[in-house]
């Protein structure tokens, strides 16, 4: 009957489950260990009950006001803690609750990832904000810190985001092929990554390199942007610079083609001379990429398709196809959702009726293509 009493005991009483509640705690993680061990030699499954369930409704008796971490301190999402704590209640049997308990234990003590991330695995339920799905609705760009929306063609910063978080880990290299305003090398720097950009138009990234400068630097990481050609730039020449060889991850956000103009210059892929040419500029970034990308590791594609005179160009397939062919593998396809673009603010209801009358359908779409270079991880 003791048992039975303490399931039914409102463990979330102080609504743990809604996100707006959720925060990071600083525990002492040399207390809960101690307390745990200790309960794991318990025969009584409504004394381990009765046990944890004061531990659940006594968070802050385990929070500690230290910030800079170190051995016997731990940081934890409070919803992680607490299902970890409730899962344990719900067991149905003396060993399984030691089996949750001892589990526990592990997340607070040990740290398993993997050579291509930090991403703690004996804590994986806490990445809930880390996409693993394929298709990406992402409402509205993130606009925190320096980052904006003002220039033609800049991607989400969630995507470099996202890449980053899956692919590299802290103080890792990223090269962005087509750097544009800056929004790889500000996530980079937000997340500890150094990166290197590469900008075909002076004024661009001049207006970038303000941006990047005003973006707090707290990891101490280098994001360097240089003016060049991306087709024909020599990379390893441009990491040597900084006492780097290789890289950990590339991105390519390439004008789609025509699309968009981004400026006069000849070299500049929105000027290609036809998608054949479009492509074979792509495939020489492709080609320098893998020069410099580790065995194993990474390359990020997105890219659009293109319609025109009543056909649609499967520009994003071709593009993916174009980089296949210098030693990288298709790993993914993820479809990502855009509800309007800069050309096409405010002008919904003027696009649904040229669909209509044309017999196509509107594009809301993008892919991000993600290859790896053929090898094993270093």
């Amino acid at each position: 009957m003791a048992t039975k009493k303490l399931r039914n005991l409102p463990l979330f009483d102080d609504q743990a489950d809604d996100p707006a509640s959720d925060r990071l705690l600083h525990l002492n993680c040399q207390m809960l260990v101690d307390e745990l061990s200790n309960l794991m030699e318990s025969s009584s499954l409504s004394d381990i009950f009765a046990s944890i369930y004061k531990m659940r409704t006594n968070t802050k008796h385990y929070e500690t006001a230290v910030t800079d971490l170190s051995d016997g301190f731990v940081q934890m999402r409070y919803s992680f803690f607490v299902d970890a704590l409730d899962q344990i209640v719900a067991s149905q049997s003396i060993e399984r609750a030691k089996y949750y308990m001892k589990r526990l234990v592990k997340s607070l003590t040990e740290e398993r990832t993997t050579p291509i991330n930090d991403i703690n695995l004996n804590r994986w339920k806490e990445y809930d904000d880390i996409i693993t799905d394929s298709l990406w609705l992402i409402e509205r760009r993130d606009s925190s810190g320096v980052h904006m929306a003002d220039y033609w063609g800049n991607f989400i910063p969630q995507i470099p985001n996202q890449m980053m978080r899956r692919f590299t880990k802290r103080g890792e290299w990223v090269l962005d092929a087509f750097a544009g305003s800056g929004t790889t090398l500000i996530e980079g720097q937000r997340l500890g990554r150094n990166t290197i950009g590469i900008e075909l138009q002076p004024a661009v990234a001049a207006a970038a390199r303000e941006r990047i400068a005003a973006e707090p630097n707290q990891h101490g990481t280098l994001a360097e942007l240089v003016v060049g050609d991306a087709t024909c730039l020599n990379y390893a020449d441009l990491l040597h610079r900084h006492g780097c060889d290789t890289v950990q991850l590339v991105l390519l956000h390439p004008p789609y083609f025509d699309i968009i103009k981004f400026s006069d210059n000849p070299r500049d892929l929105s000027n290609a001379a036809s998608v054949e040419m479009f492509l074979a500029q792509i495939g020489q970034v492709a080609q320098q990429a893998s020069t410099v990308l580790d065995a194993g590791r990474y390359l990020v594609l997105v890219i659009g398709d293109k319609y025109v005179h009543g056909e649609w160009i499967p520009l994003g397939f071709l593009t993916m196809q174009a980089v296949q062919q210098h030693g990288f593998q298709l790993t993914s396809i993820i479809v990502k959702n855009f509800e309007e673009t800069t050309g096409k603010r405010t002008q919904q209801q003027l696009w649904r009726y040229r669909a209509l009358v044309g017999g196509f359908y509107i594009f809301k779409h993008e892919y991000i293509f993600v290859f790896q270079k053929r090898g094993s991880v270093p």
